[in-house]
């Protein structure tokens, strides 16, 4: 049957190929999990990956993902389509930069975007991106005083022209990396998973006898934003503000937040915020964005699939030049600190007019264990070892239950399993345990955090590039909950470490890391005696914090 009698879908038609859409973009983002040679990749999945209409519209992710990828990816495609407009796109053309304002918000993140072609017609974009160990600079830590210092710097360029790959781009990215071999292999994972993705596409476009996208990216779009402006339009109308102080680099930081509901949708303003800083910690608009929209998914519109639609009704804006929206060349490496603070903002927001639908406070930020050393024999070309060590602390306690405890919310990745550091470095962990009264008492008790001792097993320092907030203003409890317990970064042999910043271990040392306790939600004198119970029976609170905190008098005996 010819395309100009075929039979207009039916409703039913959309939602199965809208179905099938997430499939195609789960199985795009399982390649890329699979073949990335960087265990931050493989094992923890610090990754977006998703398809886009010809006008760059987001119309699904996959399931697995980080919010900061994910949802800045959504923008960054409408600036590939700038530099490469689609009337220009060949099949086996694909794109990529690490441009932190066009991409995802700092260098090590590599976003590939690649059209997708059925019956040799331009029909979409697959775009992914995930982060890499290490691409040379002063390294994955907040040191440097511009973006120029944090490592290798790809603009808009074309990688791969009708399927040759641009030879001269590879060897530049080779020759500016401790870990040539790594970065190569995950550039080409990005480029391979688009590749999938897209045949894929076509694989569903042949099953259901389409040639286009429109009708299903208007009926995505359209539908997700209906549904989002109808969870809105559930929500009290105004404005409610909230506050926070984080630890920042050399200085207190001060971040402010006016949250408004209309009946257009939410928008959240960032004036009043600290001006940015000489070090990177800032953080460029699109990840304050991506961040933002998803605290506000996470309460408004959490079982609402995440696409252009979706998004379009959640808009954030902040004054160029303060610390959520500092401009080309502020150095932005560790923009996560602040970034991932953002959903506790919203929350904080959002508790004062649906106080029993948000958490308390949490880590939030990734307490990212970064290191770097060189290896006693040589593995390779690759110059030493780099490796950063994704952990969390707890967050904070819920309307209806306690907090998770080593749960990289609002992030998302995974843990670095043990076992991966001691085959790619030779650190060794002494010591890996949740750590007991770190939760915030309350009603609902927020998550713990974790205790780590970690130490070289050759006679030999290891470089720590510390990127870790929540020491000196931990997470806040709420509605007359306690606060969760303050991180704290040392050696065993007593000497305290920098929360921010480049320091090296010494050899037979070892390193102390104390991750934050979620913030508790409520009066702990509520907290159910069978739950308190249990807490002490599983050594997560101790009967002396007990005693003080909850007024457990047989803790006390």
């Amino acid at each position: 049957m010819s395309t100009e009698t075929r039979p207009q879908a039916s409703l039913i038609d959309l939602q199965i190929m809208w179905n099938r859409l997430i499939a195609v973009v789960g199985e795009q983002a399982q390649v890329l999990i699979r073949t990335a040679f960087s265990p931050i990749v493989r094992e923890c999945g610090d990754i977006s990956a998703g398809i886009f209409d010809l006008e760059g519209r987001m119309l699904a992710q996959a399931v697995t993902g980080t919010p900061g990828h994910v949802n800045s990816m959504a923008e960054s495609v409408k600036h590939f389509l700038r530099h490469f407009p689609v009337e220009t796109m060949k099949e086996g053309d694909a794109y990529i930069t690490n441009d932190p304002w066009m991409g995802t918000g700092h260098l090590n993140d590599f976003v590939i975007t690649t059209p997708a072609f059925h019956r040799g017609k331009l029909v979409g974009l697959f775009s992914c991106t995930s982060h890499l160990m290490d691409i040379g600079g002063m390294g994955n830590g907040p040191e440097a005083s511009d973006v120029f210092m944090e490592g290798l710097y790809i603009p808009m360029l074309k990688l791969i022209d009708q399927g040759r790959v641009n030879e001269t781009l590879m060897a530049m990215i080779r020759a500016n990396t401790r870990l040539p071999v790594d970065t190569e292999g995950d550039t080409y994972s990005l480029a391979a998973c688009n590749d999938v993705g897209a045949r894929a596409l076509s694989a569903m476009m042949e099953e259901f006898g389409i040639d286009t996208l429109a009708p299903l990216a208007e009926y995505i779009i359209a539908r997700s934003r209906e549904a989002v402006l109808a969870e809105v339009a559930k929500l009290p109308k105004g404005t409610w503000r909230y506050s926070m102080t984080v630890d920042g680099y050399d200085h207190p930081l001060t971040l402010e937040a006016a949250l408004t509901v209309s009946e257009s949708g939410i928008h959240v303003d960032y004036t009043g915020t600290s001006e940015q800083v000489r070090r990177g910690i800032n953080v460029p608009l699109a990840y304050t964005t991506a961040y933002t929209v998803f605290g506000l998914g996470c309460v408004v519109a959490a079982e609402i699939p995440n696409n252009a639609g979706s998004l379009a009704p959640l808009t954030v804006s902040a004054p160029r030049g303060v610390v959520l929206n500092a401009p080309k060349p502020a150095p932005v490496s560790s923009r996560h600190i602040l970034g991932q603070m953002l959903p506790d903002m919203v929350f904080g927001c959002l508790r004062q007019a649906i106080p029993d639908r948000v958490p308390a406070e949490g880590t939030s930020c990734l307490w990212n264990i970064t290191v770097r050393g060189e290896r006693r024999e040589s593995r390779g070309p690759n110059h030493g070892y780099a490796l950063t060590i994704t952990t969390n602390g707890g967050t904070g306690g819920r309307p209806a239950q306690d907090g998770l405890s080593a749960t990289a919310f609002p992030s998302g990745v995974q843990g670095t399993p043990v076992e991966i550091v001691e085959i790619q470095t030779p650190l060794i962990f002494w010591r890996k345990e949740l750590r007991p009264d770190s939760g915030g008492a309350g009603a609902h008790r927020g998550g713990l955090g974790q205790v780590m001792e970690i130490a070289s097993n050759e006679e030999a320092p290891f470089e720590l590039l510390a990127a870790f907030d929540r020491i000196t203003y931990p997470p806040r409890g709420a509605a007359g909950g306690a606060g969760g317990a303050a991180g704290h970064v040392g050696l065993a042999s007593g000497a305290t470490l920098r929360g921010k910043g480049l320091q090296v271990i010494p050899p037979g040392d070892r390193m102390v890391v104390l991750t934050p306790g979620g913030g508790g939600l409520g009066d702990p004198k509520a907290r159910p005696a069978a739950q308190l119970a249990a807490d002490l029976r599983n050594g997560l609170v101790t009967p002396e914090a007990a005693a003080r905190l909850y007024g457990a008098p047989q803790a006390a005996e």
